[in-house]
Parts: structure tokens; sequence; C-alpha cells
């Protein structure tokens, strides 16, 4: 565990820009208030590894732009405004709010209020979603683009991440590696308890042990040519079996579930601007060999035709 803590002066917007760019996201920044200085750029943060907690604040009204490569940002503000942008969410956010700003997607903070200070949460993007994808039946679950941290499971995770912030730079406890990894995990599975529900990962957690295995197994290789047999075979049962369990506590198939996990690889892929890969690339690296049927699965899914999900990114 690393903490790193900016002056809380800096001579120029450019200097106060790289502080921030260095502790949570690169970004472009652009003062909006005439004559407005960098005085009173505060940043702070503490680096658990895939999590990082950041405490930034500009003092005056500026807009920040940025893509969050690799890592989603959580932006809850302290006090005052923030007013976000993507192609696909318009988000205010004041105190007992959280934004919630996905990987390597353009986005536009377009008022930053002078006011405003917040406490940042970056969690790599591979990070979030193995936690999403152990806590969650579905593959294809998002958090939300706007989080209500005022409820018992919002405020709780908001409490652990004030208290590993203020305390991580004062005690060696807290830096060891070790103690940093499980207090990384332990944020994100808070914070998906406060963004999804209870509800919905409580029924993850009452899945038995074999529809986990095959689950688990498929996420880790979803390009895998799975058959009924070889995911029997990981959970230890029979085919029919295997297709009970996954009936009665995942409501589908085990090669549905399969090829919802392949679909949401697929978007996401898509979905990125800097992917660079055709759309029967991307279909036959997770596994889809016959494009005609792929292309009319996806578009009952998502409601558009994978060329113009790739178009759109």
């Amino acid at each position: 565990m690393q903490t790193h803590a900016a002056a809380g002066r800096s001579p120029d917007w450019e200097e106060a820009s790289e502080e921030v760019s260095d502790a949570y996201f690169p970004h472009v920044l652009t003062p909006l208030s005439r004559g407005s200085n960098a005085e009173d750029v505060v940043v702070n943060t503490v680096d658990l590894g895939p999590v990082r907690i950041a405490r930034i604040g500009w003092g005056a009204e500026v807009s920040v732009e940025t893509d969050h490569p690799g890592a989603y940002a959580v932006n809850i503000p302290l006090r005052g405004r923030l007013e976000s942008r993507t192609a696909r969410d318009s988000v205010v956010s004041t105190p007992g709010l959280a934004t919630v700003n996905p990987p390597d997607t353009p986005t536009l903070i377009t008022r930053w209020s002078s006011a405003c200070t917040i406490v940042g949460v970056r969690i790599d993007r591979d990070h979030l979603h193995r936690e999403l994808s152990r806590m969650m039946a579905r593959p294809d679950i998002r958090l939300p683009a706007q989080i209500d941290l005022r409820g018992s499971a919002g405020a709780g995770w908001l409490r652990m991440v004030h208290a590993i912030h203020s305390e991580a730079g004062d005690d060696e406890l807290w830096q060891n590696p070790v103690v940093a990894q499980q207090l990384s995990g332990a944020l994100t599975t808070a914070l998906v308890l406060a963004a999804v529900g209870e509800s919905e990962a409580d029924q993850q957690q009452i899945r038995p042990r074999i529809v986990t295995r095959v689950v688990d197994a498929i996420h880790v290789d979803p390009s895998r040519a799975w058959t009924a047999t070889d995911m029997a075979d990981a959970a230890g049962v029979s085919v029919r079996r295997l297709q009970e369990g996954f009936r009665e506590y995942v409501g589908m198939s085990p090669r549905e579930y399969l090829n919802d996990v392949r679909l949401a690889r697929v978007n996401r892929e898509l979905s990125d601007p800097g992917a660079g890969m055709s759309v029967t690339d991307v279909a036959m690296k997770w596994g889809f060999t016959h494009t005609g049927r792929f292309a009319a699965t996806y578009r009952r899914k998502y409601g558009e035709s994978p060329s113009d999900t790739l178009r759109h990114a």
C-alpha cells in the first residue's frame, strides 16, 4: 500500500493537472472561472493496488475530460456539485450521491463546482468485473451511472472508504501488501452490494457449489469450445443434474449462460473505440463460429446489430 499527498498549493493549472493525473486519472483540465488560479488545489491519495482512494478539490470551477483508462471511477462529492456526461448518461451528483464513470469511455465532467471536493475511488476494470462475476448470477450486470449512498449499504461503504483514506497513511499495518489486498477486496465487495443491491447478491450466495464451479470456469475461459459434458465434468455431476441446478439457481441453462457471458465480452470489446477489430474477429475471439446466428442473438440482447455498436464506439 502506498500513500501520496501532493502539496496543497500549486503555482499553475498545468502543474495541478499533472498532480491529479498522477494521483487519479489522466485528463484534460479546463478552468471555467475567469481569473481563477490553482493555489487551492488539494489532492491526497491512498493506493491499495487494484483500488485507489483520492481526495481531490480544485478550489475553482473547472471541467475535466477523461476516458478513465483501465479503471472505473466512483466520484463522491463531499460538498458542492459534480455534473458529468458520457454518450449514455448525464449525471448530477451532490453529497450522498456517487457518480460512476465506466472505464475506457469518453467522459466529460462539464461542471466541477468551486466548492466541490470529492472522494474518488478508482477500481481496476478487471478487478471489479471479477468481483461482479463472483457475486452476481448474471454476467451482464453493470454498475449504475449513479449510486445512492444514503441507505445503509451505501453509507456503510462510504464510512469504510473514509476510514481507510484517513488511517492508511498513519499506520504501518495498513501499508502491508497483504492487508492492502484484503482491504481492496472488501471495498469492492461492499461497493457491489451498495450499487447492485443485497437481494441479488444474496441470491448468488445460495447457489450450490456445482453451479458456482461452472460459472467460475466459464468466466475464466468463455471462448473455450465448451460442451455439456465439459461443464458437467467441471461441476463433478451429471449433465442432467447440472442443467437442473442452473435452471433453479440461475434461471437459464448452462449453454445460455455461456452465451450471455460471451455476448457481454463481445459488447464490451465492440464498445471500446481503441480495440481496432472487426465484428467477425471479435465474435470468433469469444467463441461464436456462426456469424449469422451470432448477429441475431446479439441484436435480441442489445437492441442493435454488432456493427451498430462498433460504429457508435
